[in-house]
């Protein structure tokens, strides 16, 4: 008798070694270097959880990991989240990560947005909320008055860079988070008092670098481009920025601004309202916005591209100089468009 009962000691020792040894055993089911998966409920039960991460290619084995959640009642304490596995996790390891809701960073890379639509794609492609959701936010000033901003300006508070956050972080605190970087930004390198100087407020000058950001891609040349539109901006001059005719249009892809299109109905042409527009146009840099707050002082009224298409922009004070300069840029698109055309008729 007690030579069985050594025996079946023996076998649970055994199989007890042999279980926890499998649990603790390379278990994925990827072949990457790592994967994310995503638990978008509460309330799952361990079959549940387990199905889940069978389905998102995971995990090998489900019988065991369902059967180590249900009997340490695991499952109650999991949150839903996104979560990263490394391609040699074993069983166990995936099982305190979620214990310990240990969820994956997920980085928002703001780079340049033109329209509410793009930062709701952007969002809804990295957290748990839909786009609706976030353009609801977007366009509902009751959510956005704590900011002090409204539905036209509220990507003055957006500043182009890398934000860390979960999966399920909420719209509100993400947007919080947005709100403190921008605000810290300003306290900053002097730009509070740079933007008394040039008459502005952070909101305005926030506007006028989206203009200046769309116009150009030369640093060199961003500074004399915004001190024209400020020199225009405190003559009472309406800006005639043709990046805001795209804007308006809602058509990034224009190459030539027609005369046409400068009657287009919109309070952000600024051909047909003075001042600057009701919203920026976009994301600028924060390189660009400092760039505006330290825009050179000279008496430009006018620029306009060289013929050469270098990218860089002949600067006038009087009319009669833009004019002759325009008419060389013209005649160069003119040729331009007409060798291309030609080209493709052969």
């Amino acid at each position: 008798m007690r030579k069985i009962i050594g025996t079946v000691v023996v076998l649970i020792v055994i199989i007890t070694i042999g279980f926890l040894w499998f649990l603790e055993s390379p278990a994925t089911a990827f072949n990457d270097k790592k994967a994310y998966f995503t638990l978008s409920d509460d309330s799952l039960s361990s079959q549940q959880i387990t199905q889940s991460l069978k389905q998102q290619q995971i995990i090998k084995y489900g019988w065991p990991f369902q059967f180590v959640l249900k009997e340490l009642h695991i499952a109650k304490h999991i949150k839903p989240g996104k979560y990263e596995v490394n391609k040699d996790a074993s069983l166990l390891s995936i099982i305190r990560m979620l214990k310990n809701n240990r969820q994956a960073s997920i980085n928002l890379v703001i780079t340049k947005l033109r329209v509410k639509e793009d930062l709701a794609k952007l969002m809804a492609k990295n957290f748990s909320t839909d786009s609706v959701q976030v353009m609801q936010f977007l366009n509902s000033n009751d959510s956005l008055k704590e900011y002090h901003v409204d539905t036209a300006t509220i990507f003055t508070i957006i500043l182009p860079d890398t934000y860390t956050f979960y999966w399920n972080t909420s719209i509100r605190k993400i947007f919080n988070k947005l709100y403190i970087a921008d605000s810290l930004f300003w306290t900053k390198n002097n730009r509070l008092q740079k933007t008394k100087e040039i008459g502005l407020t952070p909101t305005e000058v926030y506007i006028l670098a989206s203009i200046v950001e769309e116009e150009s891609n030369i640093d060199d040349e961003r500074g004399k481009i915004a001190s024209v539109y400020l020199n225009r901006l405190h003559q009472n001059m309406a800006l005639q920025a043709c990046p805001t005719i795209k804007y308006a249009m809602k058509d990034f892809a224009l190459i030539r601004i027609y005369e046409k299109y400068l009657l287009t109905p919109s309070p952000y042409n600024t051909y047909r309202h003075k001042g600057l527009p009701p919203g920026p146009i976009c994301t600028p840099s924060t390189k660009c916005i400092d760039i505006v707050l330290s825009a050179p002082k000279t008496n430009y009224l006018y620029f306009v591209a060289k013929s050469d298409f270098s990218g860089y922009s002949h600067f006038s004070s009087n009319f009669a100089e833009h004019n002759a300069y325009a008419k060389q840029y013209q005649q160069a698109l003119n040729a331009a468009m007409a060798k291309k055309q030609k080209m493709k008729g052969e």
